[in-house]
């Protein structure tokens, strides 16, 4: 895959006999790039949006009808297709034929013949422009094998969230019907490049309405969520060397985190927001480290000759996974958030990397090479059992969704680098995919608070 790497410490140690020559034909060097520094864009909108398509069929979806909102035809945003779309996409629901229906979230739907249709739910609802110039927006949710009311919401929204009006729709929806958090209305970062330029996007988790945060000449890697969604911590290459930043999401504002001598790498927030963990070169090799955010000395996590770099905390803090080759070949550990003595993780497989816990505890996924590709999987930490997820050959750097229920990964599909977000079980995958340039280093935000 002819990008950066997802863990930049390879990228700047690639002499080091950790690589092989599968692993650099399949990243870009970072030799010959110049340029003159980060600056900050202004917030706009990505002028080429995302599409989704969907594939895949899941063991049980729950069967429901989405009609089109009541004035849906003369709004901007098409509030029912985007809730149709949101809710296949969770590989937890299949959508009913609606057949052009129209239904606001006053009329009560003919409940014997939605069951006929082989609906078990359904959504109606309307959108209406106010005087204002701002829209209001209304739903209902039904239970058709009950004939209950299942309840409503109503938003007064600018022209700009209706898009994030279907999303919260989407979460209400999702949540009633399988009594656990949406996520559909959080959002996800990610980097681009095209040409020459390396821009870092803020997208909803659909990949639409992205805008860019910050732009650059210069390698954007990295991008890492705080806990409370908002600041994105990165790496720049603005000095000429790998440098950690963190981003204010609202402001655009930024502080400099990690500027130690050698190159400083692969940032992940602790679960309370208090610190980062980070790969240094200060001491010689490339080892992990604790960086409090209010300064002072890092403190050294991992003591050993070879390469410990991208760590990443479970939900609860009290461990963080991280990958070596300290066993030979790079591979999955685990240790105390203070450090202490490592336990491997990983055994399916001789080159495991890019580690990540779902915020439940119960899974991780990771990238693995088989046979010359590398491949998303997925293992369950309680029993061990791996399990392969994709069928491509370029995927990398996953995330999992603040539910637990989804991954976002960057992969490589037909010459093209693409994002995709995927069920636990591979079942259902979502194609996420712009008109123009790499795509890559995709990290799933948190819940809004």
């Amino acid at each position: 895959m002819a990008n950066i790497l997802s863990c930049i410490v390879w990228a700047v140690n690639m002499t080091s006999n950790f690589f092989s020559q599968t692993s650099l034909k399949r990243r870009a060097t970072l030799k010959g790039l110049a340029g003159v520094g980060l600056f900050a864009s202004s917030a706009g909108y990505a002028i080429a949006q995302f599409r989704v398509e969907v594939s895949g069929v899941g063991m049980t979806q729950l069967p429901i009808a989405i009609a089109t909102f009541r004035g849906e035809a003369q709004s901007p945003q098409k509030i029912g297709s985007i809730v149709k779309a949101d809710l296949e996409r969770s590989g937890m629901f299949r959508a009913v034929d609606t057949a052009g229906v129209v239904a606001d979230e006053s009329t009560r739907p003919d409940i014997a013949a939605w069951r006929q249709k082989g609906a078990d739910a359904m959504v109606t609802g309307s959108v209406s422009p106010l005087a204002d110039g701002r829209f209001d927006v209304r739903l209902r949710l039904w239970d058709i094998v009950r004939g209950l009311d299942l309840g409503g919401q109503s938003f007064t929204v600018t022209q700009a969230d209706l898009r994030l009006s279907a999303h919260r729709i989407s979460d209400f929806v999702y949540e009633k019907l399988t009594g656990e958090k949406g996520i559909f209305s959080t959002r996800i970062a990610y980097v681009t490049k095209v040409g020459t330029r390396f821009n870092l996007w803020v997208a909803d988790s659909d990949g639409e309405g992205a805008q860019s945060a910050l732009t650059s000449p210069e390698p954007i890697i990295s991008p890492s969520w705080s806990p409370n969604g908002s600041q994105l911590a990165y790496v720049s290459f603005e000095s000429r060397k790998p440098v950690i930043y963190a981003h204010d999401v609202a402001t655009g504002k930024r502080r400099l985190l990690a500027n130690f001598r050698g190159s400083n790498s692969a940032p992940a927030w602790s679960p309370d927001g208090k610190q980062l963990v980070a790969t240094l070169t200060r001491d010689g090799g490339s080892q992990i480290y604790a960086i409090g955010l209010n300064g002072g000395d890092p403190k050294r996590l991992t003591q050993s000759s070879s390469i410990d770099t991208e760590p990443t905390y479970s939900a609860d803090g009290k461990t963080i996974y991280f990958v070596s080759d300290r066993g030979g070949s790079p591979q999955i550990y685990r240790m105390s958030p203070t450090g202490g003595n490592p336990e491997r993780v990983t055994f399916t497989g001789s080159y495991n990397i890019s580690p990540a816990v779902s915020p439940d505890g119960r899974w991780l996924a990771y990238v693995s090479r088989v046979g010359g590709a590398f491949k998303l999987h997925v293992m369950e930490l309680a029993g061990g059992k791996v399990t392969p997820i994709t069928d491509t050959a370029g995927d990398e750097s996953p995330s999992f969704a603040p539910n637990s229920r989804l991954i976002v990964y960057a992969t490589n599909q037909q010459g093209k680098e693409t994002l995709m977000t995927t069920t636990l079980d591979g079942k259902i995958k979502a194609r996420l995919s712009g008109a123009s340039g790499d795509i890559r280093e995709p990290d799933w935000g948190p819940f809004q608070r």
